[in-house]
């Protein structure tokens, strides 16, 4: 497996991968939400394309995807990361565990303080997140609890994050829940 920066000749490729990874049992020809989230981060001003990054197998195939774009707490800017995507067929191979260390060492290299989420705290806690009232961070939607969550970076460790609610695209839009 290799991670590497997306490149525009991915998108299908990620849409497809993203599309999979989220489908709902219940609904399988319909996109989920995800889909057109990544392709609205893509086109938004908070995109940052170095921390696009994608997964590939042996045969150059796209089997993940994360990416984190420009958010702010207060005046501080930080990074939101939504969606992370792993191919159906490679779940539970190491695929996402390995897009999230190279998207948070690459966030830690650009200097950024901190990255926020929506997501299952089971999963994420193994790479450093924690509940964001924990951090002294407002969740935009008090009914996410303890799926909102923070991972300060090597740039915070130590400093106070300022209390304030969390503002990016991805936190402002109500994802469908998650089972």
């Amino acid at each position: 497996m290799m991670i590497r920066r997306e490149t525009t000749r991915d998108v299908a490729a990620i849409r497809t991968v993203v599309g999979a990874a989220f489908a709902r049992p219940v609904e399988p020809d319909r996109l989920p939400a995800e889909v057109a989230l990544v392709d609205e981060l893509r086109a938004g001003a908070a995109w940052i394309p170095a921390l696009s990054l994608v997964a590939t197998n042996a045969a150059d195939d796209i089997v993940g995807h994360v990416l984190c774009t420009r958010a702010t707490i207060g005046a501080t800017p930080v990074l939101a990361l939504a969606p992370l995507g792993v191919r159906p067929d490679h779940q539970r191979r190491g695929v996402g565990h390995a897009l999230m260390h190279a998207v948070l060492g690459a966030a830690d290299a650009l200097d950024e303080p901190l990255v926020g989420l929506l997501g299952d705290p089971g999963y994420y806690s193994r790479f450093g997140f924690r509940p964001a009232d924990e951090g002294g961070v407002i969740a935009p939607q008090p009914a996410w609890g303890a799926h909102f969550q923070v991972r300060t970076l090597a740039r915070a460790a130590g400093s106070a994050i300022p209390r304030h609610s969390i503002g990016s695209e991805p936190t402002r839009r109500k994802l469908p829940e998650q089972n």
